[in-house]
């Protein structure tokens, strides 16, 4: 069991999809779960009120991560929310766009990277003097850093600076006793790859991996919660696929 019985945790874009599905994972698992949302209040409200029905502790907590002071402005909210340490830090929020490379435009392109890259990198630094020993950040990456799959070139190139920043990080936090890794699912049943929901999309999503059917996020929140439970203390600077060996 993954036992998170008295740790503090932020998840970012934690009001649906992924981000949700942890959220409540390790609101099950004990922790103390901040559940970050970015203009969905009422969907927030929805995670934290399903957390606190099962027996946890949660609350809500804003912040545009899109702008350049986003990610400070949530570190200063966390902070006044729960003092001086935070034991897990889940930066899931992130967005995606199918695009040719053709019809990319530069405000598709920084949108991308400043919510998937910039946000949790900043959100890492700002949080650096609450993450104590013991203490677990874990990034979302994606099948795309990895594999060509559909016009996701941009967002592709974001996921795989998250996978580059996981080493970087996990180097750098090692002497403080912080484990940074990321999980990188494949299609999900979520909003963001609602193609999945289609006969046509379900039939690609198969034909893409070794086990035979959709994704939901929770097997995403599983892995999650193991990495940021004690069980995962010896692993750090690594992403974890979740994708149900896709593209092998």
């Amino acid at each position: 069991m993954n036992d998170l019985t008295g740790k503090t945790a932020l998840v970012t874009g934690a009001s649906r999809g992924i981000g949700r599905a942890v959220a409540l994972a390790l609101g099950r698992a004990g922790a103390r779960v901040l559940v970050h949302y970015s203009s969905n209040e009422a969907a927030a409200d929805v995670s934290v009120a399903e957390i606190v029905a099962s027996g946890g502790h949660a609350q809500k907590v804003a912040a545009d991560l899109r702008t350049a002071d986003g990610p400070h402005l949530l570190a200063k909210r966390v902070r006044a929310v729960v003092g001086e340490r935070l034991d897990v830090l889940v930066a899931n929020a992130g967005i995606a766009k199918a695009v040719s490379i053709e019809d990319t435009t530069v405000d598709d392109f920084d949108d991308l990277f400043a919510v998937n890259v910039r946000a949790p990198f900043f959100l890492v630094q700002q949080l650096l003097p609450m993450l104590r020993t013991g203490s677990s950040v874990v990034l979302l990456s994606s099948l795309a850093a990895r594999a060509s799959v559909g016009e996701l070139a941009a967002y592709a190139a974001t996921k795989g600076a998250v996978d580059t920043l996981v080493r970087h990080f996990a180097s750098a936090l090692g002497e403080r006793g912080v484990r940074v890794n990321a999980v990188a699912p494949g299609v999900v049943a979520t909003d963001m790859s609602s193609f999945a929901t289609t006969d046509e999309g379900r039939d690609y999503t198969l034909s893409l991996q070794a086990l035979k059917r959709v994704a939901q996020p929770d097997d995403i929140a599983g892995a999650v919660t193991f990495l940021a439970s004690d069980n995962a203390g010896w692993i750090t600077g690594d992403t974890l696929r979740v994708d149900g060996g896709s593209k092998l």
